[in-house]
């Protein structure tokens, strides 16, 4: 458990960054889900504020237990993870065509948010004692299982986009766990192979349409297109200084579908302008930054395997997003962590930076 002399290494500059993005997110739900003829924003804010404070309580826990217990409770939690989302995709909770969540009366708990952590504690571990990697066929065959596993059962929910996000996770720990060049390689050339297969054999027909309308939006400018279209609008609208809080017109008459979550980021834009995007890049750099140097801290392989883990996983959502929002990348649901609306992506983000001030915590400890 958490020490007292451990409170003199915790990154204090880090929380401040990961409070203030929270901020921001609390602020950017309020504006898009407020009713100006009421004067009352949408229950998305109450939920986001609740997800934070439980957020607060999974960060505690996991900054106060030392990783190593939870490396060495691998296998449970990593069973943990997939009877949850097998439990979803029998029993789940369904909304808008997909099946990803579990009822808990008070919220809705969506599990797959959750598998990036476990993923990356799961490789973490595998790799803490090699030296390069997956380096035997056994080793491919655990590492294919690791992430392949919950990658199949979250993308039946289905939810190929979060699926996506544990690849860059499996990525970024390969790669500093030394994995060779040749075989960075070979990976990239299979997944150039296999993209036209996977593109017309292995997508469904809408997600084959998302990709086509980022090509072209126009082709379907009030269909499939429509989401892409109406973001790059909101975000070029909002000039040098942005139009104001509560001020942004393409949020507030509900020009862009689901403001309050996949494109929060649009409507900072509008609304804070050049200006507040730089301050939100910005932190959002700063904590990217601050957290990989929390993995070259580490006292031992395993912390900076598992802070490697997170911190590909964190990166990816947040460039992903941006680009969506900013019409480089087709249109696809990944949140914005700490600032869209949602409250599993909260409290799975804040448990995840607990262990990465975990491990730079206990870079002194034996």
């Amino acid at each position: 458990m958490l020490e007292r002399r451990l409170y003199l290494h915790i990154d204090w500059l880090l929380l401040g960054a990961l409070a203030l993005l929270c901020a921001f997110g609390v602020a950017m739900i309020y504006s898009t889900t407020y009713e100006p003829t009421t004067g009352v924003a949408g229950p998305q804010v109450a939920t986001q504020v609740w997800a934070l404070a439980i957020g607060l309580v999974a960060f505690v826990i996991m900054l106060s237990v030392d990783y190593r217990w939870f490396a060495d409770s691998t296998v449970m939690i990593f069973v943990g993870l997939l009877a949850l989302l097998g439990y979803v995709l029998l029993f789940g909770t369904a909304e808008g065509g997909a099946q990803r969540w579990i009822d808990l009366g008070v919220f809705n708990l969506q599990p797959s948010e959750f598998a990036r952590i476990v993923v990356a504690l799961a490789l973490a571990t595998l790799f803490a004692d090699r030296r390069r990697g997956p380096q035997t066929t056994g080793g491919w065959i655990m590492t294919a299982l690791i992430v392949g596993v919950p990658f199949l059962l979250i993308s039946q929910q289905p939810d190929l986009g979060t699926a996506v996000t544990l690849l860059p996770v499996c990525f970024g720990i390969l790669v500093f766990a030394g994995l060779r060049l040749r075989y960075v390689a070979v990976l990239v050339a299979l997944a150039i192979l296999t993209a036209p297969v996977a593109f017309f054999y292995g997508l469904e027909d809408y997600q084959r349409q998302r990709i086509s309308s980022f090509l072209d939006p126009e082709q379907d400018a009030r269909g499939a297109g429509y989401q892409q279209i109406q973001a790059q609008i909101t975000v070029g609208s909002g000039g040098p200084t942005g139009k104001g809080f509560l001020q942004g017109t393409q949020s507030q008459y509900n020009f862009l579908p689901v403001a309050h979550n996949d494109f929060i980021f649009s409507v900072l834009a509008e609304e804070q302008g050049f200006l507040g995007v730089v301050v939100a890049l910005g932190l959002y750099l700063f904590v990217i930054l601050r957290g990989l140097d929390a993995a070259r801290l580490a006292k031992d392989r395993l912390g900076t395997y598992l802070v490697v883990g997170v911190m590909s996983g964190f990166s990816f959502q947040v460039i992903y997003n941006i680009a969506m929002s900013a019409g480089l990348a087709p249109v696809k649901g990944l949140t914005l962590p700490l600032m869209s609306s949602g409250g599993s992506s909260v409290i799975a983000t804040l448990a995840a930076f607990g262990l990465v001030l975990n491990v730079r915590m206990r870079r002194f400890t034996n």
